[in-house]
């Protein structure tokens, strides 16, 4: 006999399988559509022509980057993402580079108001193709409300440079400060044991001092005015300004913004580093009258650099088969997988093999942009490019804006190095670091004891004090590693071992500085390094392609953690939750980035704290 429901139960049922039905439609619906919009995207997105007589803008957004996710990047691209959080390096180049030869190019306009980070080698490649798309008769005009640094040097290029009546240019100079522990550890009672090679090896100092030893203050004053010189010889030349333009407009700053009473616009107008003071919409005006208005948008006709490239690919003949392979080296290097801001082990020297076993790979290009890190995970990359080499396929490394430390490790084996005369390379030294809480728990209440077959069982624990005999073993292994950077380095540059000891024990050097101790081979930029990597695997410029090999992830999945939250923690958006106030944000975030990335098996890292900021801003 059936179950008797009443009418009313009835209708509630009904009324339930009508919304889980459409409940169940619309997640149906929204996943077709989702991936459609997933296919779209990695097609390329919708179709793009180039008009004639129309302005190429290049408008980069965030931070200047070796390596973003295309997939994710288009994805976003495609959803309406107008601002995004990274720019390719390469794209602002490889658009420069095509429309210097594209007669339906005739100018450029840089705005660059919206770039928030990149290193002065990466800006002086940007540079080199600005210069290349002068050289062919092509104007380019620089419009920003404003001018830090990093965005002048760019615009500093250009034929024109204009700036908002409300605007100012600071220039500030090159410095780095960094946050010291010592007395927040001892008051904790957290005793870290660091175990390092060299005098020069300031990595671990935050954690054993509360200020810069004078060893350390030698080895970045020197570093830091070879960048600091860099800057100024390339806006000088840009500009056919006197020497030390730069230096001296930010070392007058003060007094001349009293002189011409607050108005920063005009002091930079007299200092000859901008040639107009105007509004955004008279800027327009005068580029319309160039290339024409366009009523729909509202202002003079262009395509910005992605559209463009977009459209060239597209126009583009099949490519050759026969490839140089570029891998990107770029964030700490870490044990493991890579992550955004990470260089994995495992996931660098697997793309590295895959190169070595491709037949259609003749070359590789190593694009290397990291401070170093984890020991063993470095050694996982060098022993990859020392494996192309013996298969006979030439490895050619571009450095960055920093490829120092376990970034040198993974270098040093390769058949030439490039690098920029301000790329902060070197830092060749060693440091291990295990922190013990003994102390801390002790005041909770909470110790530790127990008994053990010998004296190294439960010697590392975290919560018991190093034995003498750990310490010892430590210093021994650290000691080993540093033997074999140097020695890896003499090997791979062909220079003697004492010499290397020399030049290395943790000291920092520019490129321009490095080349001159045979550390570098070249200075040079990205494409510099790709021309060497052709003429040694003995391939002509038009029989070959430049194809990035980019780690092989989930990009649905990872893309909807992104979009949706991922389960883990976020220690940084903790960090970023103290008070501004406070003034604690910075040190915090600092210190979460630098231990979610000490992961070596062996607790032993090449890292170099080295990365240059405007002065006054912590590192």
């Amino acid at each position: 006999m059936s179950e008797y429901k009443s009418p009313v139960a009835r209708l509630f049922i009904w009324i339930w399988r009508i919304f889980v039905g459409i409940y169940r439609a619309i997640v149906v619906l929204g996943t077709l559509f989702f991936l459609a919009m997933l296919w779209f995207a990695i097609q390329g997105g919708p179709p793009v022509s180039v008009d004639n007589n129309v302005a190429l803008t290049l408008i980069p957004t965030g931070n200047l980057s070796e390596q973003v996710d295309e997939t994710s990047r288009s994805l976003l691209r495609t959803l309406g993402e107008t601002h995004p959080s990274q720019t390719l390096v390469r794209d602002l180049i490889d658009a420069l580079d095509a429309a210097a030869s594209d007669p339906r190019i005739p100018l450029a306009v840089l705005k660059l108001d919206d770039l928030e980070g990149a290193g002065l080698p990466q800006l002086q490649e940007v540079a080199v193709a600005m210069q290349k798309f002068r050289a062919a008769g092509k104007p380019i005009y620089v419009y920003g409300e404003s001018f830090d640094q990093n965005q002048y040097y760019l615009a500093a290029q250009a034929d024109e440079v204009s700036l908002d009546p409300m605007g100012a240019l600071l220039l500030e100079g090159y410095g780095v400060y960094t946050n010291y522990f010592k007395d927040a550890l001892d008051k904790l009672g957290v005793q870290v044991n660091v175990f390092r090679v060299g005098e020069y090896k300031s990595a671990v100092e935050p954690f054993l001092r509360n200020d810069m030893s004078e060893e350390a203050k030698a080895a970045n004053r020197a570093w830091l005015a070879d960048l600091w010189k860099v800057y100024n010889d390339g806006v000088s030349a840009a500009r056919k300004l006197p020497a030390n333009a730069a230096d001296a407009y930010a070392r007058d700053f003060a007094p001349e913004l009293l002189k011409h009473s607050g108005d920063a616009a005009a002091y930079a107008l007299d200092a000859k580093l901008v040639n107009r003071i105007e509004t955004l919409r008279e800027f327009r005006k005068r580029i319309a009258d160039k290339v024409g208005f366009d009523k729909d948008k509202g202002t003079f006709h262009q395509i910005d650099f992605a559209s463009y490239l977009r459209a060239v690919h597209r126009e583009q003949q099949r490519p050759p088969a026969t490839k140089i392979a570029l891998v990107v080296a770029q964030g700490e290097i870490v044990d493991g997988e890579s992550q955004n801001d990470s260089a994995g082990g495992d996931t660098i020297s697997a793309l590295l093999d895959s190169a070595r076993r491709d037949t259609n790979v003749s070359a590789v290009l190593l694009r290397v942009n990291s401070p170093g890190g984890s020991v063993f995970a470095s050694e996982k990359i060098r022993r990859a490019v020392q494996a192309l080499h013996e298969e006979g396929k030439p490895v050619v490394v571009s450095m960055s804006t920093l490829a120092a430390s376990g970034g040198y490790w993974i270098s040093m084996g390769s058949d030439r190095i490039f690098a920029e005369p301000s790329t902060i390379t070197g830092s060749i030294g060693i440091f291990g670091l295990i922190p013990t809480v003994d102390q801390p728990l002790g005041k909770l209440g909470i110790h530790t004891d127990g008994v053990g077959t010998t004296p190294l069982a439960g010697a590392f624990r975290v919560d018991r004090p190093l034995s003498p005999e750990a310490k010892a073993i430590a210093q021994s292994e650290v000691e080993r590693g540093y033997h074999q950077f140097i020695s890896g380095v003499a090997k791979g540059r062909n220079l003697a071992v004492d010499k290397v000891d020399a030049m290395a024990r943790g000291r920092v050097w520019s490129g321009a500085a490095a080349k001159d101790l045979g550390l570098v081979d070249e200075l040079g930029g990205l494409k510099d390094a790709e021309r060497a990597a052709a003429q040694l695997a003995k391939l002509k410029p038009d029989a070959y392609r430049l194809e990035e090999m980019h780690p092989q992830r989930e990009t649905l999945a990872r893309w909807l953690g992104h979009v949706l939250g991922g389960s883990h923690v976020d220690l940084s958006a903790l960090a970023g939750a103290l008070p501004p106030q406070s003034g604690l944000q910075e040190p915090a975030e600092s210190a979460v980035r630098l231990f979610r990335h000490l992961n070596d098996p062996l607790g032993e890292y090449a890292y170099c704290f080295c990365a240059p900021a405007p002065a006054g801003h912590v590192r």
